[in-house]
């Protein structure tokens, strides 16, 4: 079977790819621009190693028409590409994250209109959009993260990447709805982690463990915690969506508990001790309430997510889609070390 991956060269895309050919299936991947050698050096090396198998395709989510020569005889679409940024790296959440998110799955969805041979969408959501704060998750039943809700509070001004996505899951929900050829199945997962085929990705998750790698929480780790999820099994549950006839609606992908930033640093420290830009303490709150606005936290993104923690309902992916999810201490350790080899390659 030949399928369809948008951003193929991105962090969840790449080893989407990958994990593709390894299945034996033949795949259309498309990428902003096709000579971007930072960024497309990772499948240029599958497609020595996987011979026939891959075609690479220049698409932009932006642009009308992009996805249509890629999708052509591909039965199923896997729509992974969208800009995932941290709030201190969006300048205007409507140009940045909302623009990409919102139109680039309208002109994906256009594109499957325009191509018959489409079955099945498989739409890389997100947690963020189940809510919009931590804070919205203490008033879910038993405080409990699960598929069944929908993101209500976030705004383009307020928290613009899980607006952003709940915008453009909920468009692509009322595309399938309208219509009977083609099924769609979403994967949210929570912040994405692990090893990384090249060092030129954009994604906050990324940037987020960076920061922590590099030293900006050397003097002390702010109570912030994360819902968490390792790239190979992010992977693995989209390609078990589009093999199980019976997966519908949405699927969370993440362990059950959250990380703070400081369980992710004593991890590392276990296996690295000597790393002195890991934090070895917390910090309390009050430090992080006057600071964090010189870092790019607003003062309500500080209240409705410093030292909340809530448990996250995966039972869906494990009995239905057959998940196993790694151990963090894998998933980190890798991220980890990834990082460190890619250093030494520049």
């Amino acid at each position: 079977m030949t399928v369809a991956v948008t951003g193929g060269s991105g962090f969840v895309g790449s080893h989407l790819v990958r994990r593709l050919l390894e299945r034996g299936y033949r795949v259309h991947a498309t990428v902003r621009r096709l000579f971007d050698a930072a960024k497309v050096r990772p499948l240029w090396e599958l497609q020595e190693a996987f011979p026939g198998q891959l075609r690479l395709f220049a698409a932009d989510l932006l642009k009308e028409g992009s996805y249509d020569e890629a999708f052509r005889g591909c039965p199923v679409v896997f729509h992974v590409a969208s800009p995932f940024l941290m709030p201190e790296r969006i300048g205007d959440g409507r140009r940045d994250v909302v623009d990409p998110a919102l139109l680039g799955t309208r002109h994906v969805l256009a594109a499957i209109e325009r191509t018959p041979e489409v079955r099945i969408l498989v739409f890389t959501s997100t947690v963020g959009a189940i809510f919009g704060d931590y804070a919205d998750v203490l008033a879910m039943d038993g405080q409990v993260l699960s598929e069944r809700y929908f993101n209500t509070t976030s705004t383009v001004e307020n928290n613009p990447y899980h607006y952003a996505k709940t915008r453009a899951e909920r468009a692509a929900w009322a595309a399938a709805a309208a219509q009977d050829r083609w099924r769609m199945v979403s994967v949210n997962p929570g912040l994405i982690l692990g090893p990384s085929f090249t060092p030129a990705s954009d994604s906050g998750s990324l940037f987020l463990l960076d920061e922590l790698f590099k030293g900006y929480f050397c003097y002390g780790a702010p109570d912030f915690s994360f819902t968490t999820a390792d790239v190979r099994d992010v992977a693995d549950a989209h390609i078990a969506v589009a093999e199980n006839p019976a997966a519908q609606g949405r699927y969370i992908v993440a362990a059950e508990t959250m990380t703070s930033f400081h369980e992710m640093a004593r991890i590392i420290l276990a296996r690295h001790p000597r790393d002195l830009r890991l934090p070895r303490t917390r910090l309390p709150h009050w430090p992080v309430r006057i600071l964090g606005p010189s870092f790019g936290l607003t003062q309500d993104y500080i209240r409705g997510h410093l030292g909340i923690r809530f448990r996250v309902d995966n039972s869906r992916s494990v009995r239905e889609l057959g998940l196993a999810y790694r151990p963090l201490e894998e998933t980190l350790l890798d991220h980890y070390e990834s990082r460190r080899a890619h250093r030494r390659r520049r």
